[in-house]
């Protein structure tokens, strides 16, 4: 352990280290050193100068980004969905589901990772399910504004200093559309650029984060981009018997999250990173993996394949190739580039493992989408990590099931409501999404949560819980 930490602080700190030895020797021979500068030609000397005031140029072209403040739904508990009542009421629809789904949906339920809490919306506690849109339009109000409130009540920011708003939700898209919902709710200004993202699936917030960034590195100081990320169910309840497409109706919870990101560090929370997105719809596997269609008897629903978590690590494998050189340490670096190097060389001779970098070096903390057991199971596995490295995603799992978008917040609130987020702490954000999509985002908190207020006021105390092994998780 001595040992690694030594090397970690040599190469992490190479750049610095030589940097004062050169320094040093300026300082300790200078004469040689004006020397050296005066014996540079001319034109080598300008076109120096020339880069350093390019790179300079280019460093300060891009603003930074921040996220001033974020803010979750919280679902009443007349929401509730426990197993009992989801069993009464697949009983009540015999003409609906037959008794082998029932069957099937009830495994799959005990074996999700998702506790008897979670939230599902008053259209599903009806026999059968209300799937109109009336019932839809309810719930987009319900989640969206009590998220967008939340936000507002923790930050100083009115919803007439919000210049950009993004909205994303997956499959209910009605006319007008959420963004224009938002704008008509909180009477924003007319000049108000609004997005409204649809069809990206878990994926969305993230990417509405990238969309952002991307706005805000450009922007006028002080431009403010509200985020409003849900999916919407009412509408969306499968009634027929595929298995594939039960799924859904079994993992998909009520929930919707909302952030405020700027340009401006004042009142900022935490300060963005990288953001890699990395879209594998190319492979036919991977873009039918997740797939709204009609089954044999004309029931519209969302297909989820029976491949969808080694799908996921397949993705985040290509995300992980693009994001670890952005944020590894040198150190990490080095070791994969070692292995490497390593496999080439003995090629044919003996089968040489790469070496998994270690992430833990670069983040504090991680927030993998709460996709199911399974999606986090594998990246879990795949970037080898511990069960204290992904209890938030679990818990908010067990708490609210698959919130879809959101539950990548809900797990942030989840760290911050523990006390466990400090400033200078780097979080790691992941999501999969219909496409196939895998997202990663950096951040680094500059100020930590001032109370544990949020999703987790009224639960935190009991978290973490344990969850029973099931043997073939979903």
């Amino acid at each position: 352990m001595a040992l690694t930490a030594v090397y970690r602080g040599v190469v992490n700190n190479f750049v610095a280290l030589a940097a004062v030895a050169a320094a040093a020797a300026a300082l300790w021979r200078p004469d040689e050193l004006v020397g050296w500068l005066r014996g540079l030609p001319p034109v080598h000397a300008a076109m120096a100068v020339v880069v350093a005031l390019g790179v300079a140029r280019l460093r300060r072209r891009a603003r930074d980004v921040y996220l001033v403040e974020y803010g979750c739904f919280r679902p009443k508990p007349c929401y509730r969905a426990p197993f009992s009542t989801c069993l009464e009421h697949a009983h009540l629809m015999p003409y609906l589901v037959d008794e082998e789904s029932v069957s099937f949906a009830i495994r799959l339920l005990e074996r999700s990772g998702l506790g008897d809490e979670t939230c599902v919306p008053e259209a599903y506690h009806y026999m059968p399910p209300d799937r109109s849109m009336e019932a839809s339009r309810e719930e987009t109000e319900l989640v969206i504004f009590s998220a967008i409130d939340d936000v507002f009540a923790k930050s100083a920011v009115r919803p007439a200093d919000i210049d950009v708003l993004i909205v994303n939700c997956s499959i209910f898209t009605p006319t007008p559309v959420f963004a224009d919902m938002v704008v008509n709710r909180y009477k924003l200004r007319s000049d108000v650029q609004n997005v409204n993202l649809s069809g990206m699936g878990c994926s969305a917030g993230l990417v509405s984060v990238g969309l952002a960034k991307n706005l805000l590195q450009v922007a006028p100081l002080g431009t403010n981009v509200l985020i409003v990320s849900t999916e919407i169910l009412s509408s969306q309840y499968y009634v027929g018997t595929e298995r594939a497409m039960l799924l859904p109706n079994c993992l998909f919870r009520m929930g919707a999250a909302a952030m405020i990101l700027s340009n401006s560090p004042e009142q900022a929370r935490f300060r963005l990173g990288r953001v890699v997105r990395t879209v594998t719809a190319a492979r036919d596997t991977d873009y039918r993996c997740v797939f709204q269609e009609e089954d044999d008897k004309g029931n519209t629903g969302i297909r989820l394949s029976k491949d969808l978590a080694t799908t996921a690590g397949h993705a985040l494998k290509s995300n992980i190739a693009a994001f670890g050189p952005l944020v590894l340490p040198a150190s990490e670096q080095l070791m994969v580039a070692f292995s490497f190097l390593k496999r080439k060389l003995l090629s044919g001779r003996t089968k040489v493992r790469l070496y998994r970098p270690d992430f833990r070096t670069a983040f504090e903390h991680f927030c993998i989408h709460a996709g199911g057991r399974g999606v986090i199971d594998e990246v879990q596995h795949g970037l080898g990590l511990s069960d204290d490295d992904v209890e938030a995603s679990r818990m908010t799992l067990h708490r609210f099931g698959n919130t879809s978008s959101s539950s990548v917040l809900y797990e942030l609130a989840y760290i911050e409501a523990k006390g466990k987020m400090k400033k200078g702490d780097r979080v790691w954000m992941i999501s999969f999404g219909a496409g196939f999509d895998c997202n990663s985002v950096a951040w680094e908190c500059v100020k930590p949560a001032a109370d544990a207020d949020g999703p987790w006021t009224d639960c935190i105390h009991r978290y973490p819980v344990d969850l029973p092994d099931v043997g073939k998780n979903v």
